[in-house]
Formats: structure tokens, C-alpha cells, sequence
């Protein structure tokens, strides 16, 4: 893949990801998991959304060490395109559908969900590095072989559960994205991410089989 179109991926598929989680939020049946864990945590200490969003990063980024990943453009580039995209997104969403029915929503929910899991697949399978939290995903996966779809499950349901202890608030859509973002990932990433998602960074990641091969 030209380095071209692998940048353009890159940033395609974070702005794809920003969208996904405005269209989450708006639809108000659930935020995507790792959210949960981020509204338990500003009711716990009051601390500003964006700023425990940067900390939880520093937070999984110090997970990498023993799973031997390693940061690239796309870490950083996927906390700056998101944190600086997502709040237009939600804006935009509000403007176009300030009262959508139950209809809309449920669909911007379900939607949220496909998206999401092709921006992931989209931005991993362009080899700038992962973002911090998928970055513990493909590492995870390149050290024990484990299925994409299985770890990335494992990774969501976890941090929903951790984030309702801490009060955060979930709902169905929350349920359906920690349960079915995996699969999406998986599948998206036969054609986003031809050499595997285990690796994310500039170099491609041959030991890892594509996740169709699992």
C-alpha cells in the first residue's frame, strides 16, 4: 500500500471513529464501552471528560510495555484527530437531528457500531501504529494468537463492567457494540488490513494469520 493512501486511511478512519462515537452518544441508548468507563470515572473524582479520556491513554499506553508494542503517528494521531473531531461530530448530529425518533436513533446506534468497527479495522490496518486502546487489543493478539474478535470482546465487556462498578451509565447499544464491534472488526479488516491486525505499526505482521484465516 502507496504511503499515500495508507495516511489517507489513517485519517479517514479516525474521523470515521469520531463519527461513530457522536453517532453512539446522540442515539442516548449507550456510549461505546470504554466511555462507560470514562463517565464512572468523572463521577468519581469530578474531573473533566477530556481529561480522563487523556489520562486513561497514559494509563494503557504503559500496558504496551509488556506486550512489547510500539507508538507510532497513528497513537498519536488517533488521540488528536479524535479528541479534536469528536466534538464537531456530536454539534453537527445535534443540528441535523435535534429531536430524531425512535427510529433514527435506533438506527444511529446500530450504525455507530458498523462504523466503528471499519474505522478500527481502516486505521490499524493502515500501520501507522495503533491508538492506545486498540494498541492493547493487536498486542494482545500478537502475543498469544487469540482471535481478533475474541479479544477485542473480552477488552470491551471488561471495561463496561469496570465502568458501571464506578457509576457509569450503559444501555442496549453499549451491550451490542462490546459483543458485536469485534466480529465487524474482523471482517472489515479482510479488506482494510491485508496483513493482519496484529501489528500496527510500519511493518508488516506475518506471523499473525488475517483474521478470515481464523
Amino acid at each position: 500500500m502507496h504511503l499515500w493512501r495508507r495516511s489517507l486511511q489513517l485519517v479517514l478512519g479516525l474521523l470515521a471513529f469520531a463519527l461513530s462515537m457522536a453517532m453512539l452518544l446522540h442515539a442516548g441508548f449507550g456510549g461505546m464501552p470504554w466511555d462507560v468507563l470514562h463517565q464512572g470515572v468523572v463521577r468519581r473524582t469530578g474531573l473533566p471528560f477530556g481529561a480522563v479520556v487523556v489520562a486513561s491513554s497514559l494509563l494503557v499506553l504503559l500496558a504496551w510495555v509488556p506486550l512489547r508494542q510500539r507508538p507510532g503517528v497513528g497513537t498519536v494521531a488517533n488521540v488528536v484527530i479524535i479528541g479534536v473531531s469528536v466534538d464537531p461530530f456530536l454539534a453537527l448530529l445535534e443540528a441535523a437531528l435535534p429531536d430524531p425518533g425512535t427510529a433514527v436513533r435506533v438506527a444511529l446506534a446500530l450504525g455507530g457500531v458498523l462504523v466503528n468497527g471499519a474505522a478500527t479495522a481502516a486505521y490499524i490496518g493502515a500501520r501507522f501504529g495503533p491508538g492506545p486502546r486498540d494498541g492493547l487489543m493487536t498486542g494482545i493478539v500478537g502475543r498469544t494468537g487469540w482471535s481478533v474478535r475474541w479479544v477485542k470482546t473480552l477488552i470491551e465487556v471488561s471495561v463496561v463492567a469496570l465502568g458501571w462498578a464506578l457509576g457509569g451509565t450503559f444501555g442496549w447499544a453499549t451491550v451490542v457494540y462490546a459483543l458485536g464491534v469485534g466480529p465487524v472488526v474482523q471482517v472489515a479488516a479482510r479488506w482494510l488490513a491485508p496483513t493482519g491486525l496484529a501489528d500496527g505499526s510500519r511493518r508488516p505482521a506475518p506471523a499473525v494469520p488475517e483474521p478470515a484465516a481464523r
